[in-house]
């Protein structure tokens, strides 16, 4: 079992950056692979990056491909999202997810086991 919390959310202007992280508990972190999703008001949930469970191998959605970054601490239990150049789109509930194969760079909500309650994201114009 994993329990994942996720921080850092918040109101940023459009161009402004912001970090998330998300702790997760037990022993095991090290051997799943972790993604973000997001969710925006009316639409389903989407895939935004991933991360291998060494961090060797990341993945990630075109929309924040060259802007958003994902990275781990396993030493720490957390993985991280650090997004800058943030536009209004990016508005959303930001939830990290873990994968229990552990190379897994997965867009697919159905791979992931085990999810975070999220955080919001809102960016103004």
């Amino acid at each position: 079992q994993v329990q994942l919390v996720e921080s850092g959310g918040g109101l940023v202007q459009a161009g402004s950056s912001l970090r998330l992280s998300c702790a997760a508990s037990g022993r095991t972190f090290s051997s799943y692979a972790m993604g973000w999703f997001r969710q925006a008001p009316g639409k389903e949930r989407e895939f935004v990056a991933a991360i291998s469970w060494s961090g060797g191998s990341t993945y990630y959605a075109d929309s924040v491909k060259g802007r958003f970054t994902i990275s781990r601490d396993n030493a720490k239990n957390t993985v991280f999202l650090q997004m800058n150049s943030l536009k209004p789109e990016d508005t959303a509930v930001y939830y990290c997810a873990a994968c229990r194969s552990a190379w897994s760079l997965s867009p697919a909500l159905y791979e992931y086991d085990y999810w975070g309650q999220g955080t919001q994201v809102t960016v103004s114009s």
